[in-house]
């Protein structure tokens, strides 16, 4: 075989490398007609808002929105390895934010990591847990979302390697680091445990998102299910410390137990709880401590359950 010949078979195959690749990595996106029958409730919507910590990301930058920051008009940058990342505004303003969604572009979004322009979202965005809730609490959640107040946000592309061309191939790259990743299941109710302990790790597991930061990630950042809530590197990379285990709370002594525990998450440092209103855990105290006291204590059962037999 010829040099040239050599090189326009390996062009070839190189090609069909490519376009494979390109075949598997495309999005995925659920139609409207395979979502449930359900009448959306706010307030449910609202305790998914904050079990989710949806303020703590999407909350406006200096200067942006209309001065309220309360209100997720989003803006403030979220650093990590592959880049600055802005969060965008997720009020119901129809040009800035989510205000034109329909449930599907919801659902999506949030549970598929799929764009209403159907492009995968960077997983910065912690859908890979979202995809584990219920589809009947994220339509509640949308409409609690869609019970505040619009407000004018600004979208701020993401600052990656080679600019607007890096965003474009990291996104669609994002297609195979979910097929790597596998799809995300649904909590299962164990029987043989409270409802307490179920309902706990609902909300730890699938809108709490809490594995995001505790569960350690491969070479490929995908967390190590072997090694689930171990701790790990801080998200924002080298120099931010590590985030610590939730296993064995108890055992080794960082609370008494499980009221301990649920004291600790909806009083914080007022109570005397070191390191959990302050540092990465401020904003995730403050979130969880508007959460109804019985939910409290449900994550506080499941967390103080931890300690590697089941997680």
């Amino acid at each position: 075989m010829g040099a040239k010949t050599l090189a326009a078979v390996m062009l070839v195959i190189a090609a069909g490398v490519v376009g494979g690749l390109y075949l598997l990595s495309a999005p995925h996106p659920v139609n409207a007609s395979s979502l449930p029958q359900h009448v959306p409730d706010p307030a449910n919507g609202e305790v998914m808002y904050n079990a989710g910590g949806c303020i703590s990301c999407h909350k406006p930058a200096a200067g942006q929105g209309e001065g309220d920051a309360t209100l997720p008009s989003g803006g403030v940058p979220f650093n990590t390895p592959a880049g600055t990342f802005y969060p965008p505004n997720i009020t119901p303003d129809r040009e800035t934010g989510i205000g034109a969604w329909s449930d599907a572009n919801f659902v999506n979004a949030v549970q598929h990591g799929i764009s209403p322009h159907g492009t995968h979202y960077i997983p910065a965005f912690p859908y890979s847990s979202y995809g584990r809730m219920r589809v009947e609490d994220v339509l509640d959640l949308k409409a609690y979302l869609f019970s505040l107040p619009a407000v004018k946000g600004k979208r701020r592309p993401p600052e990656v390697m080679l600019g607007s061309v890096g965003e474009a191939v990291m996104r669609r790259a994002t297609g195979l680091w979910k097929l790597l990743r596998g799809d995300a299941r649904r909590i299962v109710h164990h029987a043989d445990e409270s409802a307490p302990w179920n309902r706990g790790a609902y909300l730890v597991d699938a809108p709490g998102h809490c594995g995001e930061c505790h569960t350690p990630r491969n070479f490929l950042m995908i967390p190590i299910a072997s090694e689930k809530f171990q701790g790990g590197p801080h998200p924002e990379g080298k120099g931010k410390g590590k985030v610590p285990s939730l296993i064995d709370l108890v055992g080794r002594k960082r609370y008494k137990d499980a009221d301990d525990l649920a004291n600790a998450l909806q009083f914080g440092e007022t109570f005397g709880y070191d390191k959990l209103s302050s540092g990465g855990m401020g904003a995730v105290q403050t979130n969880l401590s508007k959460l109804p006291e019985g939910d409290i204590k449900a994550i506080a059962t499941y967390l103080v359950g931890l300690t590697g037999s089941r997680q």
